[in-house]
């Protein structure tokens, strides 16, 4: 495990969070992303971590409790995958 990882069991054991006023839904930075992420559901234990990370609108959580990515959002940027604590989702190339 990463010496970046946190030891976080649910999103409500994490720290509070900035708040910000500007909604970021309309800024859709998907389109230069290099890499995008996958989630392996047999490993993500639904904690909800990856979305309460994410710096943008990228991730809802389904009616299955399962993160989803919204592409035409997500960046790329892979903290959804570093923060979350059982490598469910990883970053792989995106194809051209």
């Amino acid at each position: 495990m990463s010496k970046f990882k946190r030891d976080y069991k649910k999103h409500q054991d994490l720290p509070l969070m900035p708040i910000t006023f500007v909604s970021s839904e309309e800024n859709q930075t998907g389109f230069w992303k290099t890499f995008k992420p996958v989630l392996e559901k047999e490993k993500c234990i639904k904690c909800a971590i990856c979305w309460k990370f994410c710096p943008e609108p990228a991730i809802d959580i389904g009616d299955d409790d399962y993160p989803t990515f919204r592409m035409e959002h997500c960046k790329g940027c892979g903290i959804c995958a570093n923060e979350c604590p059982k490598d469910a989702i990883q970053m792989v190339m995106e194809e051209e």
